[in-house]
């Protein structure tokens, strides 16, 4: 996990607050019901954003873990576009309670603020977070009882590490995030785990083989796909107005392989 942290801190440390003015706007036009729910965790209240999906049946849902920037306009697009394709987003603050007053993402301003209070999250606290999110995302009504879990970059890395935590997701998405390196954490997988990188991204694509391999040997799925072209971050970058080609074509085939994944939980 620490290699996970350290591969999303290298590329982001030097870099500006995220602007997500677009995506704040987006979401204010949404028609989807989205709210604020406090998710209880053992002493713990997670502020966590949910999103329904307009649709006749029950649905899977999905617990959306988010960048080292907590819980941003961003991550909420994808909880409400998820929503869009039929499916409950659950997306937690994991770091509620880290800012001043108590406060999460919000109160910590942005840049390094948010990075070191991520840096500083208990693992345990953090897996309690998720646990609580799939239990709560479970006894919805509108829930047909299957959630699954995705993340990105720091996400991404413990969306990995919750799939060796909770036997009860369906599913684990890994957005360029690394996974775990010893082999009695991947023998406690037993949800599918699949990947998603950017071809330009060579930090987070030098674990892939690894990760590969220790999952073939403990003869788990692993499913990792490569975007060339596309990097670090292309699912955020690439729906930014200010996009290249290259991320925005590995966006939007990305968002594809992850509805047609998500069909067939």
């Amino acid at each position: 996990m620490r290699l996970a942290l350290s591969a999303c801190l290298l590329g982001l440390l030097a870099a500006p607050a995220v602007a997500q003015d677009w995506a704040k706007a987006k979401l204010e036009k949404s028609l989807r019901h989205g709210e604020w729910v406090k998710v209880k965790s053992g002493a713990r209240e997670v502020q966590t954003f949910v999103v329904y999906p307009e649709v006749k049946e029950k649905a899977t849902a999905v617990v959306v873990i988010h960048e080292i920037f907590g819980l941003t306009d961003w991550v909420r697009l994808v909880a409400d576009q998820l929503a869009a394709d039929g499916y409950i987003a659950i997306a937690p603050d994991l770091l509620t309670g880290a800012g001043p007053n108590g406060g999460g993402t919000d109160s910590l301003g942005s840049g390094d603020g948010v990075r070191k209070a991520i840096m500083s999250l208990p693992p345990d606290q953090i897996t309690a977070d998720l646990n609580a999110s799939v239990d709560y995302a479970t006894k919805l009504p509108a829930c047909n009882g299957k959630v699954a879990a995705g993340g990105f970059c720091w996400g991404g890395g413990q969306a990995f590490r919750f799939a060796t935590n909770n036997k009860a997701i369906k599913a684990a998405f890994a957005f360029y995030g690394t996974g775990p390196d010893k082999e009695s954490d991947i023998a406690r997988i037993q949800a599918p785990v699949y990947g998603f990188y950017g071809g330009n991204d060579a930090r987070v694509n030098a674990t892939i083989p690894k990760s590969t391999d220790l999952m073939k040997k403990a003869e788990k799925t692993y499913d990792p796909v490569t975007y060339e072209g596309a990097g670090h971050g292309f699912m955020r970058a690439g729906a930014a107005p200010d996009t290249n080609e290259a991320n925005k074509k590995a966006m939007t085939e990305a968002w594809k392989r992850w509805n047609e994944l998500l069909k067939k939980l």
